[in-house]
């Protein structure tokens, strides 16, 4: 059963023409990696461009896979170079802290995420208006982070990945990715301590 195979198998199966092994790759990662997307350059439209982008990348590169890191390594890395590549050719560096109105105009797409979330059919609509101003606030201290300790923050929460895997899909050392963590880990804290 495909659903028990580790990503590096459903790749390695891909490669030698499972396309349903991509299938499953497709559905484990499709939901983190476009969060990890949309919350790095924080424009849906750009976050869906990249994303297709990073797929038709892993089809292309199916042939060559080797599977000398895990998956989730792998692919963030490819996002994270895709991201760079986008600013870079855009002429822009790589996304500063959104500015309060950003984030104004992102609250729809926010709004459309938390839609899509299963709620239990029990909660009252106090309880979903709560969530949402929830989901909101952690949404712009995400966004207030700098940008090197939002993608370290993204790449764990989002892409499950080690501090070790950071460092390798980042390409900085192990001690730099952790110390941006703990950065990201603190600030978050702070601006989120009300909700602790």
């Amino acid at each position: 059963m495909r659903a028990d195979w580790s990503d590096e198998r459903l790749m390695l199966a891909y490669r030698a023409g499972d396309a349903d092994a991509f299938t499953t790759l497709y559905q484990r990662y499709r939901a983190s990696l476009y969060r990890y997307l949309a919350r790095q350059c924080g424009n849906a439209a750009i976050a869906e461009e990249l994303f297709q982008d990073i797929w038709i990348k892993v089809v292309n590169a199916r042939a060559d896979y080797e599977p000398l890191a895990r998956f989730s390594t792998w692919i963030f890395r490819i996002a994270r170079h895709r991201l760079i590549d986008h600013y870079r050719r855009h002429a822009h560096h790589l996304p500063a802290q959104s500015a309060p109105n950003d984030a104004d105009d992102d609250a729809d797409g926010v709004d459309e995420m938390i839609a899509l979330l299963p709620a239990p059919g029990h909660e009252t609509p106090h309880a979903l208006h709560e969530r949402q101003t929830t989901a909101q606030r952690i949404c712009l201290a995400l966004a207030a982070l700098p940008p090197v300790q939002r993608e370290v923050f993204l790449l764990a929460e989002e892409g499950g990945m080690t501090l070790e895997e950071i460092a390798v899909a980042t390409d900085t050392g192990r001690e730099t990715a952790k110390s941006r963590l703990r950065y990201a880990l603190t600030k978050l804290r702070q601006s989120l301590q009300d909700l602790l």
